[in-house]
């Protein structure tokens, strides 16, 4: 198992871990027509935004906002919560693995300078946010802000991005690569993202039902989470405290459609036992399943499908999806989900599936629709799946 020792976030519901987890033991609603990006959508549709302007952003960050895009303000912010308590001493004698996940990249700030762009003048503000476009420069920028001089590496997959960058990290943890791994993702509002999944007809106009028969579309979110991954004896030796383990881990891509999954869930099973027996666990030891139930028709379908084959109709863990207390925060969901469920694990509650009222018909299962309070968390599953039937699996497990 490798170890998690620090934990930070940002996202709809909240500026920090702690306001994360107030919000979801609260039930806290959020989802609203978008305020800060400017979108012709913004009268039907409803969006996880974060009430932060860039400068705002920026201001709490003591930085300059040229050249920043909002997605390495986003990353940078939720980075830092995570490092507290981690000596600057002792990351400068270790390997620190940086692996940042985004599909955005700096589209949030670009797309506002477009018409500047393609004007015939050379000078203007673009020429500050260029580079930006790349999404490695968020990572790159996010590295500088925090002096991290080791490894780096950007991983763009879709909707399993950040998934897929902590399952790296703990693989390079396990295989001597790294000391520390930093992994996570951050991804900010745009209207390419909002225009692309209009065309694809998979925008609610109203807040999300994942895995509801009338469920229909999903909302898109913002947020950046990263989780500090070590060995255990790296983690005793400093006298850190483990939040918990990541103890498993699957990904598969089953290639069924550039933008939808198998409908019989065959991609997402497979994951999920792959997850499994990389965990060394039983399907039975799993309490609970952070679902990655994006309330779309296909997706919904088919992860109820695979969990209904792999866990039965009888005696399946409790799922639900956060998304419908986010929104869709793209390539940062993987994380953010994957601290959810550490949570979940350290304060003894399982998240509700909210407004979740009407079983779909094609499944025998159906998700929590009720928050529950202390309960047992010993091992929760997180299902990131993306488009190109990238599918990422993890296992967080309790620490006895």
């Amino acid at each position: 198992m490798v170890w998690i020792t620090g934990m930070g976030m940002i996202t709809a519901i909240g500026n920090s871990v702690p306001e994360n987890l107030k919000a979801l033991l609260e039930e806290k609603q959020v989802l609203a027509p978008p305020q800060i990006l400017q979108t012709r959508h913004r009268a039907d549709t409803v969006v996880g935004e974060i009430r932060m302007t860039n400068e705002q952003l920026a201001s709490a960050l003591r930085i300059e906002t040229s050249g920043f895009s909002r997605t390495a303000l986003l990353g940078i912010h939720a980075l830092k919560e995570a490092l507290e308590g981690m000596p600057a001493a002792f990351l400068a004698q270790k390997r620190v693995a940086l692996i940042n996940a985004t599909t955005v990249g700096g589209m949030s700030d670009v797309e506002n300078l477009y018409f500047d762009m393609i004007s015939p003048a050379t000078e203007g503000p673009f020429l500050n946010y260029i580079d930006s476009l790349d999404c490695a420069d968020c990572t790159q920028r996010i590295a500088d802000y925090f002096g991290l001089k080791g490894f780096q590496s950007t991983i763009s997959t879709a909707c399993s991005s950040s998934a897929n960058a902590l399952q790296l990290g703990a693989r390079m943890i396990e295989c001597g690569e790294a000391d520390i791994a930093i992994c996570g993702g951050t991804d900010a509002l745009t209207r390419f993202t909002l225009n692309g999944f209009h065309a694809l007809k998979n925008v609610d106009k109203e807040p999300a039902r994942p895995f509801d028969q009338h469920r229909n579309g999903l909302n898109l979110g913002e947020g950046a989470a990263y989780l500090i991954l070590e060995p255990e004896h790296s983690a005793r030796e400093r006298g850190a405290t483990a939040i918990a383990a990541l103890a498993g881990w699957g990904n598969t891509n089953e290639a069924h459609h550039p933008t939808a999954p198998s409908p019989d869930g065959a991609g997402a099973l497979r994951t999920m036992q792959e997850a499994l027996s990389v965990a060394g666990i039983g399907k039975e030891a799993i309490s609970y399943i952070n679902a990655h139930g994006t309330a779309t028709l296909g997706n919904d379908l088919s992860e109820g499908n695979a969990i209904e084959q792999l866990f039965g109709r009888e005696r399946y863990p409790c799922f639900s999806s956060t998304k419908a207390f986010t929104g869709h925060t793209l390539a940062a969901s993987g994380a953010v989900e994957a601290i959810i469920c550490c949570l979940a694990i350290r304060h003894r509650f399982i998240p509700p599936n909210l407004r979740f009222e009407t079983p779909m018909e094609e499944l025998g299962i159906a998700p929590q629709a009720r928050l529950l309070r202390d309960v047992p968390v010993q091992y929760a599953l997180s299902n990131s799946f993306g488009f190109g039937g990238s599918n990422v699996s993890l296992i967080l497990a309790h620490i006895n």
